[in-house]
């Protein structure tokens, strides 16, 4: 090598790092080169060393950190989703691999089939996974072909695995009947009714709606259309409202139906001709007939009540009664009752109930009280001491009673005497009785009161008689 010729080594590092990497191990003459098996996404610095026939010189400034960044992968599950007259719709899937660049959008290209020279069909990229490319040939075979776009350029393109026929794709109508609307469709008067049927086929089916075989009143009932369905609305159903309501779908010399039966119904009338028919015992029989107005659905039964004329308080006898008849037993005798009767439907009872003409009497036959002959038990007895006079000591100076109590009929004289002298009418004491609990009271007790106590209870039956003992002691007194 000359001196005078000059070549390249190259080296680069991550950003950050201090261990750089040679990039070639052979001169390079160029003064470009294309650096490869670099990491995408990651920040890189470079430098050059010239190598001459003296030596390799100092190196070069670090270039500026970059990062690497490439084209994504292709578009994936590319497919055409609808073909008409002009139109195609193709939907894919995002790339595999779309890397630190990013993903701003797609670019869709068509030519024909046999050309080589693609058309691009969208000014500006498209964002979503889907697109509908306008104003192709009617009947020429297309080939179609989309590539992903980012900083770094286009992706490698995603290609049909063959070309389209540009043709209306003609597919007979079908009506998607939602499965709660293949049975009888039940609804409450002043309900909202709001029915939407799915359908399909190409091109677009004309939708008609019919009830019971006449045309659809759009005064009464809503109907709107669209691509894929067909919607029946009615704001407050009535029950004019109801019938067969049958859709139909329109494409050329084809055409598919399907009917809804909408049943709209309310709470039924009372039942009529209520009668009593036969009193017995403690029973009743009635008998009425069905309601005029069912409410436009079947009675699933009948609440039953009965009341006393004289309190006019109804009880409910029986419910969901199915049958136009019944027997109402356990009739109180001496009473006279009406009856009144719902009828029921699945929208609940009848405002109003039909009331029996006539009442029931019960009446009493045969029945007569007889009281059984009152004997008057014998009350009396001799006095007899429940609670005796119990032993008792008191300090002098202070109060103290002593008790006890009797019973006895004719109620009992009491005398109380001590050491077996009548009291008299000393002031000393106080006598009480309150309904046979004697109470013998004495103030301020001194020595001379001290003795037997004794009570005694005497009747024309005979007498009883306790006693007891009262000691008195002497106030302690202070030693000095």
């Amino acid at each position: 090598m000359s001196s005078s010729a000059a070549c390249y080594l190259m080296e680069r590092k991550k950003k950050g790092s201090s261990r750089w990497t040679k990039l070639n191990f052979d001169f390079h003459t160029s003064t470009t080169y294309e650096a490869k098996r670099m990491i995408e996404g990651v920040l890189y610095e470079m430098r050059v060393f010239a190598v001459n026939g003296i030596g390799i010189s100092q190196p070069s400034l670090n270039s500026k950190p970059f990062m690497p960044i490439a084209p994504t992968s292709e578009p994936t599950r590319l497919l055409v989703d609808d073909v008409g007259d002009s139109t195609c719709t193709l939907k894919w899937l995002p790339p595999e691999r779309i890397g630190a660049g990013g993903l701003d959008g797609y670019v869709i290209e068509y030519c024909k089939e046999g050309d080589t020279e693609w058309v691009r069909a969208n000014k500006d990229l498209v964002e979503r996974n889907g697109y509908t490319v306008r104003g192709l040939p009617t009947g020429e075979k297309m080939n179609f072909r989309v590539m992903a776009v980012n900083v770094a350029g286009l992706s490698p393109p995603a290609l049909l695995s063959q070309a389209v026929t540009i043709r209306e794709i003609m597919e007979h109508p079908k009506i998607r009947l939602p499965r709660h609307l293949r049975t009888k469709y039940i609804r409450k008067v002043g309900e909202t009714i709001n029915l939407v049927i799915p359908f399909q086929g190409k091109p677009r089916p004309v939708a008609t709606w019919t009830k019971d075989g006449q045309p659809v009143d759009p005064k009464k009932v809503g109907i709107r259309n669209s691509f894929v369905d067909t919607i029946l609305f009615i704001r407050s159903a009535e029950r004019e409202h109801s019938g067969k309501y049958t859709l139909t779908l329109q494409i050329e010399n084809m055409q598919d139906s399907a009917s809804i039966d909408i049943q709209i119904v309310e709470k039924p009338g009372p039942p009529v001709a209520v009668k009593i028919t036969d009193v017995w015992g403690f029973n009743a029989a009635l008998e009425w007939q069905t309601p005029k107005d069912t409410g436009n659905c079947d009675i699933t039964g009948y609440m039953i009540q009965k009341a006393d004329k004289k309190t006019m308080a109804w009880f409910t006898v029986y419910e969901h009664n199915r049958r136009t008849n019944c027997t109402v037993s356990d009739l109180v005798m001496g009473n006279e009752y009406l009856f009144r009767i719902f009828s029921e439907n699945i929208c609940g009872l009848s405002e109003d109930p039909g009331v029996s003409k006539g009442t029931a009497i019960i009446a009493k036959t045969g029945l007569q009280y007889k009281p059984s002959a009152y004997k008057e038990k014998d009350m009396n007895c001799s006095p007899k001491f429940t609670q005796p006079l119990m032993d008792r000591s008191v300090i002098a100076g202070y109060s103290t009673a002593i008790t006890c109590s009797v019973r006895g009929n004719p109620k009992p004289k009491i005398i109380w005497m001590k050491n077996r002298v009548i009291i008299g009418e000393d002031p000393k004491f106080l006598m009480q009785n309150n309904q046979g609990v004697l109470t013998l009271n004495i103030r301020k007790a001194s020595s001379f009161d001290g003795g037997t106590y004794s009570c005694r209870a005497v009747n024309e039956l005979g007498q009883d008689e306790v006693e007891c003992k009262l000691e008195i002691r002497a106030l302690p007194t202070e030693k000095k």
